[in-house]
């Protein structure tokens, strides 16, 4: 299992279209386990309302964590998705 910290730059937060996009990115690495941890919560990034749940803000420090699979990879992935959310 590999994990990496992140801070969230989008300027409205992991609102619904987002969390979506998200979700269908993680569902479509095949063979890895992606959740999200923040704020002492961790959750399946395969869950919509899970990541909703979470109420990530902009500023909002996160943790991605993925185990099994090609781990690199859909880290790179999911990270780099993370990182270009601007709306």
């Amino acid at each position: 299992m590999i994990s990496e910290k992140l801070i969230l730059t989008a300027p409205d937060g992991l609102h619904a279209r987002p969390a979506g996009e998200l979700v269908k990115l993680v569902k479509s690495l095949a063979g890895s386990a992606v959740s999200i941890s923040s704020g002492g919560r961790k959750v399946n990034a395969a869950s919509m309302l899970s990541l909703l749940s979470l109420g990530l803000k902009c500023g909002s420090e996160l943790e991605v964590s993925v185990d099994g699979g090609d781990e690199t990879a859909a880290m790179e992935a999911v990270t780099a998705f993370i990182k270009s959310i601007k709306e």
